[in-house]
C-alpha cells in the first residue's frame, strides 16, 4: 500500500524522469539543427491526425488552448514553411491549416528525435522491465477518471 510520501517521491521521479526525456529529445533536435518550440512540435504533431487541413477554430478546440494561441503558432510555423494557409474550398472566409513537405520532413524529425531521447532514457533497462514499464504506464494513461 502506498503513504502520501512515497506518492510524492514516485510523482517527482516522473516529474525528473519526463524532464530528462525532454532535454534529450531538444538535445536531437539541436543537433539536427531543428529550431522548433514545444509547443509548435504539439501542433504539427495534431496537424498530422487529420484526414484534410482543419480550421484554426479546430486546432484551438483540440489543442484546448484559444485561438489566438494557435494563431501565433500557426505564423511562426507558416514563417519556417512547415504549414500553409489555405482557403477552405467551400466558404471563402474560412482558412485551413496545412502542413507542407518541410513541416512533414519536420515530424519525421521529431519522430526521430523522441525515439533517440526515449532509447537514451531507457538504456539501463532490460525488454523486460521496458514490457512492464509500458504496461505500468498504459494502465495510468488509460485509467478512467479525472485528467488534466
Amino acid at each position: 500500500m502506498s503513504t502520501p510520501d512515497a506518492d510524492g517521491l514516485l510523482a517527482e521521479q516522473l516529474l525528473r524522469l519526463t524532464r530528462r526525456l525532454h532535454r534529450s529529445q531538444k538535445r536531437q533536435l539541436q543537433s539536427a539543427d531543428i529550431a522548433i518550440t514545444p509547443a509548435q512540435s504539439r501542433l504539427l504533431r495534431t496537424l498530422a491526425h487529420y484526414d484534410e487541413p482543419p480550421r484554426m477554430a479546430d486546432l484551438a478546440e483540440r489543442l484546448e488552448v484559444v485561438p489566438r494561441a494557435v494563431t501565433s503558432l500557426v505564423d511562426g510555423l507558416e514563417a519556417g514553411g512547415r504549414v500553409r494557409r489555405v482557403p477552405d474550398p467551400t466558404n471563402r472566409r474560412v482558412t485551413r491549416i496545412e502542413l507542407t513537405d518541410t513541416g512533414r520532413a519536420t515530424l519525421r524529425a521529431l519522430r526521430d528525435a523522441r525515439r533517440a531521447a526515449a532509447e537514451d532514457v531507457l538504456a539501463p533497462l532490460t525488454t523486460e522491465q521496458r514490457e512492464t514499464l509500458a504496461g505500468l504506464l498504459s494502465a495510468l494513461v488509460d485509467s478512467p477518471g479525472p485528467h488534466c
